[in-house]
């Protein structure tokens, strides 16, 4: 059996540090060098690591980013643009929930106003795959949310990479991956400003770097290693099951596809599909890896399956039961849902609209994906024009600071008693 069965009461917590206390410890002396020495750094660091080479473009800036989209094939051009116009639709339309507002209170009004940060800087994995998905996810949302200026990072870019960089409006591309890109984009090093927001999914020194400037910056979440979780009955078709568990599991050797079945049959064929489609398979060495950090439950009810579900609160969830939209609205922990056999994980990966940079590990219990709101600013303000209508006002304040001992907030207020 390719999928291990587990009991329910062995099922691990997803929750985990998402980097080790080694690499936080190395990549602080990344973000350290690039802090003190900038460019310089960033440069010995890139070719260090083989991301990059003296003879090579350290950034590519629009018009480059333009000149290599034009150079695509028709159809792959076509294809970017799609997939970046259904991601902003749906970023406006997260946009378009978060509105300017004004209420009244004793004496005048408060209120919120929104507004977008400066500068970004978005990460898009380089490693086993060029990434174009994630440039999209990540930079396309970033200008919906208004930022004036955003940096993609990327290692050893494709040009699918770049040409997708000059369809979500990037302003430049640095072709530099790990610790010290997100170092370059989060405290500045030459020619890259320093980013309000870093946000992108990547390896254990990408994380790693984000935990150590988040504070000093924004940052969506600390990703680990991708999870699916399949909730499914006899319904389901087991090389639909099997297809799915694979596309999680040839995205890393630590990445985690998982089972839960309320049918003993479809244990046994959803292994079997496993193996017929691994066989040929061009990425079988990465996914039998990961495999084996997979399991399956056969649990009794689908009751007990949605409690298992919660439990772990994973990073993708698939429902592919007979009555998947009854179930989906009681499940309350995960990253990204996706209801009904016909709704493939990899669709929501490939630009169906909503971001495919989700919370792991457990996280999804406190934490949503990557979304508009990560670049966006809620500021609130005050106005009080009429001092004779906010003395109740005034005068709470007094009290409640002469409880905190703070008399100098008391006499603050009693400046305003008319």
């Amino acid at each position: 059996m390719l999928l291990l069965e587990k009991k329910r009461e062995d099922v691990p917590l997803l929750r985990r540090n998402p980097v080790d206390a080694e690499t936080l410890s190395k990549t602080a002396v990344i973000l350290e060098d690039v802090r003190s020495e900038g460019e310089e750094a960033l440069r010995r660091y890139a070719e260090k690591f083989g991301d990059w080479n003296p003879d090579q473009k350290l950034i590519w800036y629009k018009d480059d980013l333009q000149e290599v989209f034009r150079s695509m094939p028709k159809e792959d051009q076509e294809l970017l643009v799609r997939c970046a116009e259904r991601v902003q639709r749906f970023a406006e339309a997260q946009r378009a929930c978060l509105t300017e507002t004004k209420v009244a209170i004793p004496g005048g009004f408060a209120g919120q106003s929104v507004a977008p940060m400066d500068k970004a800087g978005c990460y898009a994995p380089g490693g086993r795959f060029p990434l174009p998905s994630s440039v999209l996810m990540t930079a396309v949302t970033a200008r919906v949310a208004g930022v004036s200026e955003v940096w993609v990072a990327s290692p050893k870019p494709a040009p699918i990479t770049l040409a997708a960089a000059a369809v979500a409006g990037a302003d430049a591309l640095l072709a530099v991956g790990g610790a010290q890109a997100i170092a370059a984009m989060a405290l500045g090093a030459g020619p890259v400003p320093a980013c309000d927001a870093i946000v992108g999914p990547g390896n254990r020194w990408v994380t790693a770097a984000k935990q150590l400037v988040a504070g000093h910056v924004a940052i969506d979440m600390l990703a680990g290693p991708s999870e699916l979780v399949i909730l499914a009955d006899a319904s389901a078709k087991p090389d639909v099951v099997a297809a799915d568990l694979l596309a999680q599991a040839e995205h890393d050797t630590d990445a985690l596809p998982v089972l839960i079945t309320t049918s003993r049959e479809l244990v046994g064929t959803v292994n079997e599909a496993l193996e017929r489609q691994l066989a040929v398979l061009p990425t079988k060495p990465t996914a039998s890896e990961a495999l084996k950090n997979g399991f399956v439950v056969c649990v009794d009810s689908l009751e007990e399956a949605m409690t298992l579900c919660d439990q772990m609160a994973p990073e993708h969830l698939q429902v592919m039961t007979e009555n998947a939209a009854e179930i989906a609205p009681k499940l309350r922990h995960y990253g990204g849902l996706f209801v009904g056999s016909g709704t493939a994980e990899v669709l929501g990966d490939y630009c169906a609209g909503p971001n495919h940079t989700l919370p792991t590990g457990g996280t999804a219990r406190s934490a949503g994906g990557l979304c508009v709101n990560h670049f966006l600013r809620v500021r609130t303000w005050m106005q009080i024009d009429d001092e004779s209508q906010s003395q109740e006002l005034v005068q709470d304040a007094v009290a409640l600071a002469r409880h905190e001992g703070l008399e100098a907030h008391a006499r603050a207020a009693e400046q305003r008693l008319v």
